[in-house]
């Protein structure tokens, strides 16, 4: 389990995003406060962001948030339209590693999740390596749920050109659905294709993992916001309901379709 945040709207600093709000992604690896299995987040973190050529980005680390002497300073100075932001709790079976720890990417899409596949390994991944392409397998570096489950989802859309980012979300959970039997399956996803930001909140065999949006915060003038636990005390924050899929896009309001 993790905690995830990210941010859609006028550009803001690293800090303004992660470390200043008075429940930040930073404050949740040590203090989270709707946290599933776990008690904190200390297995890594890592964001993502795009750059000048609209390629995406990230800066990952094993080490604790708290423990990175470099990040105040790029937080300090770096600033975007867009950020994605994961605190890591590993689960069993998943190390503490840099290759492990999300965001995670390809040459469009930044994705991070939140949850976990019980019996991932021994059920669930069998599948998805024998539906992926070699140059797929060649860019996954971990071995998590989490990256393998990327995997797939680039998989689904590389096979159809036309398919959208909400319709390959579908196809995947309908796919872990056929896979994991019984198990359960907590499917918190946040993906971005540098435009709009698309959000999961949901779970098979499970309830869901918590997840917030929000378009009018004051500490965020003109953006919007979708996190794991409110990042303030701002009664705008609304929870995403459950097997939803939340859509933000900088030109239109946000939209909630059912999963």
């Amino acid at each position: 389990m993790c905690r995830l945040a990210a941010y859609l709207g006028p550009a803001i600093t690293l800090q303004q995003f992660l470390l200043d709000p008075p429940h930040s992604l930073y404050r949740q690896s040590w203090e989270p406060q709707e946290l599933k299995y776990a008690k904190l987040n200390a297995d890594g973190y890592g964001f993502g962001w795009y750059g000048p050529d609209d390629l995406p980005a990230i800066h990952t680390s094993a080490l604790p948030i708290w423990s990175d002497s470099n990040l105040p300073h790029l937080a300090r100075t770096l600033r975007q339209p867009l950020w994605l932001a994961e605190v890591r709790s590993a689960t069993p079976g998943n190390p503490v590693h840099q290759y492990n720890t999300a965001p995670f990417l390809d040459a469009r899409l930044l994705y991070v999740h939140n949850g976990f596949i019980r019996e991932f390994h021994q059920q669930v991944l069998p599948h998805i390596t024998a539906m992926l392409d070699p140059g797929i397998v060649a860019d996954i570096y971990g071995n998590t749920d989490s990256e393998y489950l990327f995997a797939c989802l680039r998989q689904l859309l590389a096979d159809d050109p036309e398919l959208t980012l909400p319709a390959a979300l579908a196809g995947l959970f309908e796919l872990l659905s056929d896979w994991i039997d019984e198990q359960p399956a907590l499917m918190n996803i946040v993906i971005t294709d540098g435009q709009r930001l698309y959000a999961t909140r949901h779970g098979l065999n499970h309830e869901c993992p918590s997840l917030y949006y929000t378009t009018d915060d004051e500490l965020f003038p003109g953006g919007q916001i979708i996190a794991s636990e409110r990042l303030t005390g701002d009664s705008f924050w609304q929870p995403v309901p459950e097997h939803h899929l939340l859509i933000l896009d900088p030109e239109n309001p946000p939209e909630l379709l059912a999963l």
